[in-house]
């Protein structure tokens, strides 16, 4: 309080010049260097002041206060723009799922645009630099081991001759009988579910009743990583900021061991799989949509890896 009160005897004056970094803004030796992010606003509606506050307004405040600390800082963000939300989307409005994005994206960047939202870029994710970066992890995790294959039963529209994603398909709970859950979990009681588990399923576009069918998928061996993981979280959790929500999610995971994660998906709308056999897929938009972090950035700069790839900085 009397460090407050003696700069502000001492006036605008006094204050340390403002810092003016270089344009792109990339780390400096010597300085401190902050990347910050707000989650990726999905592109298939028009943002309220709900998801403004949830995430945007937050990062913002805290990209401001790094300013004013003199911090180099960078602040990305921009639309999530693939999956089946998006194909929902575009079904109902008549028009392509890239139509859906064009429209949604420049309604998000004029929104934030009108609140000042400080962002030094705003992209997306449906980009050159999005499929490339995301193809490179994808065969990295392909030669070092760390993908499978295996047969998973899906539900399958004839009448619209696809196989369905989770958001395409709507049936019954089976845990609370909710009549509208959706093939991937269940917005009354929480719960995660298999799309094949629902009771009643109904193709979303045309109504019909699917059939259960085999396909191939290939799934990220999470429980290879287990023994790396751990030992990593506990040290993060002695010396990080988690919330106690954020590490009793984890620990569940971990305490009921990690399952291989399913990585692709039936669709047209995403980034292309880049492996034969696997070519008519694209990949999951959970799998997908955090590489955008990345993307976005190196649309910005193409120096985006000292960004990404400089823990020292």
């Amino acid at each position: 309080i009397t460090a407050a009160v003696d700069a502000w005897a001492c006036g605008v004056a006094a204050l340390p010049k403002l810092w003016q970094p270089q344009k792109p803004v990339l780390p400096v030796e010597g300085r401190r260097n902050v990347l910050i992010t707000s989650a990726l606003p999905y592109v298939n509606n028009v943002p309220h002041l709900g998801n403004i506050i949830g995430c945007v307004l937050s990062a913002d405040t805290f990209a401001r206060y790094c300013r004013l600390r003199n911090w180099n800082t960078l602040y990305v963000c921009g639309t999530d723009e693939y999956g089946t939300a998006t194909e929902t989307k575009a079904v109902e409005e008549g028009l392509t799922p890239q139509e859906i994005c064009n429209k949604y994206n420049a309604i998000h960047a004029d929104i934030y645009h009108w609140f000042n939202i400080s962002f030094d870029y705003f992209g997306r994710t449906t980009t050159p630099y999005q499929t490339t970066i995301a193809q490179d992890i994808f065969q990295r995790l392909l030669t070092h081991g760390f993908l499978q294959q295996d047969t998973v039963e899906q539900l399958q529209c004839e009448d619209c001759q696809r196989f369905l994603a989770d958001r395409f398909v709507e049936g019954t709970c089976p845990f609370c009988s909710y009549e509208e859950a959706r093939g991937d979990q269940c917005d009354k009681c929480g719960k995660l579910i298999n799309a094949v588990e629902l009771k009643n399923p109904q193709c979303k576009l045309c109504r019909g009743i699917p059939v259960v069918k085999p396909t191939q998928h290939l799934f990220l061996d999470l429980p290879k990583l287990e023994e790396r993981l751990e030992p990593w979280l506990e040290q993060s959790w002695t010396t990080g900021d988690w919330t106690a929500n954020a590490r009793y999610i984890t620990r569940s995971w971990i305490r009921d061991g990690l399952k291989p994660r399913c990585i692709t998906r039936d669709l047209k709308w995403g980034t292309p799989v880049p492996l034969d056999g696997f070519r008519d897929k694209v990949f999951y938009v959970w799998f997908d949509a955090p590489i955008g972090y990345l993307s976005i950035t190196a649309n910005y700069t193409d120096q985006w890896e000292r960004w990404w790839k400089n823990p020292q900085q």
